[in-house]
Parts: structure tokens; C-alpha cells; sequence
């Protein structure tokens, strides 16, 4: 098992004989899938509107650039919300901030159905991703209390199961909603989901951060915590790892419907199709990552899947620059990509929580900042560099080879500790 001799202290520690929660914890199932319920809701919120992107252009007279902006501001609101929503599930515990962040993105939704124009529509969107932040930190933070090195990487990749269906389903979905309804029916049907995941949390999940290990430390505590967490290299690094590679997931989020819609001709349910059928890859690889763990180490795992989406990353400028083998190499391309993602993805995250299990909540917090905060500086990137695949490509290769060297420089993975244990760290 990991352990935490060689992490910066960011409070003190629970003494030797501090008894764990006089409860069990939920099933490893229940948990994955409550979670990833939770954890949905911010793809469902970033890509059920995908097919619809057009659309909005065309019915509020904007451009395709400044519509991407909308995407934007829901990413900012995800990283600003996690900054803030971290510490705060460290001070009061995870379950009450969970459920009020979920309600938040459920008013903003619906508000979102009398938007008039483009930059209402923004300021909105920059709401539910504040709301959204509340799955988005606190799940990661849930698994941090229940759960430690590889058996943490597990169960995200569990975790990433059920939230890989979000975005298989969710262009899917939108662009069948746009056969009937108009794109606001899209936010009708988000904020129903977001109330019926009120309900669930409210009803389902325990609290796992008992009042002794909570840290109400104010302001300037949080401010502390945070530094603190700066000073630790390889934390930042993986951090920083972390949020490259998200941008790479997000360069495919934010193009694709322009590359197979404009550049391929596909219409709305095509795109849906097509850009589940990616998504499926993501999720395959989230999947088969822990079968890898059996063998080699999170951090092993991670190098593997970083060099592969940089690779994948290559070949798909290449095929796109030259105009090779038309839509089906540029589908085959990104969907390699989204495969190397889907391996990194679970790895990072879990090795940087790994350092800092007691304060679960700022860390995932600055891990989902720093994730969501990229994403929101892809988006735009993309559109200004041509809303096609190059451009996609382009991204790619450049996030993720600054992952590599990033990895090679900062987080020296050669040097991080295996755990071999693939059980929880604690049942708290």
C-alpha cells in the first residue's frame, strides 16, 4: 500500500487509534454508478448540445467561433466551481455540497430555455458549469475517502464506465431532440435529469467525510491548503498531465460536430451516430485498464496511453493535411486517440489524489481546475485554427506532447511509489 511518509502534510493526521466510520461503506457497484451518475451530468451538459451547434449560429446570426464560446464558458464554470466547491466538501462534508451544486446547474438549465440572445446564453452556460462542478470534484473526492492507489485507479475506471455512456448517448440524443424540439428542448430534458439526480443523491449516497477528518479552516486555510499542494512537484506535474490530455478529449469535444457535419457533409444524427462510436473507444479503454493495473502500475499505464494519443495524434495530421483516406482516416485517427485518452485519463487523476488523501477535496479540486480550465482554452483554439480536423490534430499532438515532457521532466514517474494493493486504502 502507498503511503503517505512521503506527502507533504497539508493537516495533521488522524492519530493511530482514531476509529473508521461506524458505518459500512456502499457497494463498489452502487458507488460507480451513483458517481458516474453524478459525474454525467457534465458531459450530458457539454455534449448533448454538440449536434445542435449550427443550429444556434444560424438562429442568433453569430459565428461558429463565438457560439464554441459558449462551451468555454461552461468549461470556466467547471473550474472555478471545483476551486471553490473542493474545499468547501473538506470543511461540510461531500453530500450537502453535492446536492446543492446539482440544483444550481438545474435553474440555470431552465433559464437557459428563455435565453434571448447569444451572451445570455453564455452567462448561463458559465452557471451550469459551476452547478456541474459539484459531480465533477466531490465524486473524485468520494473515491479519495473510500479509496487508495491502484484500487482507486479501479474504480475510476469503473467510475468511467458509467460515465462513458454520457457521451456516447448524449449527441445521440440531442440530435433526435432536435427532430421534435427546438435546441432548447435539449436544457429541458438536462434540467429533469439534474432533479432526478437531486433526488437520488439525496436518497442514496452516504456521507463520507465524518465530522473529525472534516477541515474548517476558513479562507485563508484553503488559500493554504492550495499552496501547499503547489509545493509538491509531482502532484502539480500530474496535475498538469491531467489537463493535457483532457484538452485533447476536448479538441475532439469542441470540432467535431464542424469536421464530420461541414467538412464530411453528415447530418445531425450521423454526427450523433459517429461521434458515439468514438466515444465507445474512450470507454474501452477506460475499461481495460484495470486488467493493465493487474500487471503494470498506474504510472506505467499512463506513459503508455500519453505516447499513444500523441502518436494517434501524428497520423491524424498527417492523413487530414494530405486529404488520405477521407472521412473514415479521420474517424479512425480520433477514435485511436480517444482510445490512448481513455487510458491516461483514469491514471493521472489517481495518482495525484494518491499524495494527498487528507485533503481530498482541495486536491481533486485544483486536478478538476486545472482539467476543465484547459478544455476551456482548447475550445476556442480549435475554432481559431480552422474548426477541421487539422486543427483537431494540431491540438492533439501539441497537449500531449507537452504531457510527455512534462511526465519526463516534472513527475519522474520512475520514481512515484507502486502500491500493490487492490483493495480500499480505508474504510473511513
Amino acid at each position: 500500500m502507498t503511503t503517505l511518509h512521503d506527502r507533504p502534510a497539508l493537516a495533521p493526521a488522524l492519530p493511530a487509534s482514531a476509529s473508521p466510520l461506524p458505518v459500512q461503506p456502499p457497494g463498489r457497484a452502487r458507488t460507480a454508478l451513483v458517481l458516474g451518475a453524478f459525474v454525467a451530468i457534465g458531459p450530458l451538459t457539454i455534449d448533448m448540445y454538440l449536434p445542435a451547434l449550427p443550429t444556434i449560429t444560424r438562429e442568433l446570426e453569430t459565428t461558429s467561433a463565438a457560439v464554441q464560446l459558449t462551451l468555454t464558458g461552461t468549461l470556466i464554470g467547471l473550474a472555478l466551481g471545483q476551486l471553490v466547491l473542493g474545499p468547501v466538501s473538506d470543511a461540510i462534508g461531500r453530500k450537502r455540497p453535492l446536492l446543492a451544486g446539482t440544483a444550481l446547474h438545474v435553474l440555470a438549465s431552465l433559464l437557459v430555455i428563455i435565453a434571448p440572445n447569444l451572451a445570455v446564453l453564455g452567462a448561463l452556460r458559465v452557471l451550469q458549469g459551476v452547478g456541474t462542478a459539484a459531480g465533477a470534484v466531490i465524486a473524485l473526492a468520494i473515491v479519495r475517502d473510500l479509496y487508495d492507489g491502484r484500487a482507486a485507479a479501479t474504480m475510476l475506471s469503473r467510475l468511467f464506465l458509467v460515465l462513458g455512456a454520457a457521451p456516447v448517448l448524449a449527441p445521440t440524443i440531442g440530435g433526435e431532440m432536435l427532430r421534435f424540439s427546438s435546441w432548447r428542448g435539449i436544457f429541458a430534458l438536462l434540467a429533469a435529469y439534474g432533479l432526478v439526480m437531486v433526488v437520488v443523491g439525496a436518497r442514496l449516497l452516504p456521507e463520507t467525510l465524518p465530522p473529525e477528518r472534516r477541515r474548517s479552516s476558513g479562507v485563508a486555510g484553503t488559500l493554504r491548503g492550495y499552496r501547499e499542494l503547489l509545493r509538491d512537484r509531482p502532484y502539480v506535474g500530474l496535475v498538469l498531465v491531467a489537463g493535457l490530455t483532457m484538452a485533447g478529449l476536448f479538441s475532439y469535444v469542441s470540432g467535431s460536430a464542424f469536421v464530420y457535419q461541414g467538412e464530411f457533409g453528415l447530418d445531425e444524427q450521423q454526427f450523433g451516430l459517429l461521434f458515439g462510436a468514438g466515444a465507445f473507444w474512450l470507454i474501452a479503454a477506460t475499461q481495460l485498464n484495470p486488467v493493465l493495473l493487474r500487471r503494470w502500475s498506474p504510472a506505467q499505464v499512463l506513459v503508455a496511453g500519453t505516447v499513444a494519443g500523441a502518436v494517434a495524434g501524428v497520423v491524424l495530421v498527417a492523413l487530414a493535411a494530405t486529404g488520405t483516406g477521407g472521412l473514415w482516416a479521420v474517424a479512425l485517427s480520433l477514435w485511436a486517440v480517444l482510445f490512448a485518452c481513455g487510458l491516461a485519463l483514469p491514471n493521472a487523476p489517481a495518482l495525484a489524489l494518491s499524495r494527498h488523501g487528507d485533503a481530498a477535496g482541495t486536491a481533486a479540486a485544483l486536478l478538476g481546475a486545472v482539467q476543465f480550465g484547459v478544455g476551456a482554452l482548447v475550445s476556442p483554439v480549435v475554432g481559431l485554427l480552422g474548426n477541421d480536423a487539422v486543427a483537431i490534430g494540431t491540438v492533439v499532438v501539441t497537449a500531449l506532447g507537452l504531457a510527455i515532457v512534462l511526465l519526463v521532466v516534472v513527475v519522474r514517474p520512475w520514481r512515484l511509489p507502486v502500491d500493490d494493493a487492490a483493495e480500499p486504502a480505508a474504510v473511513h
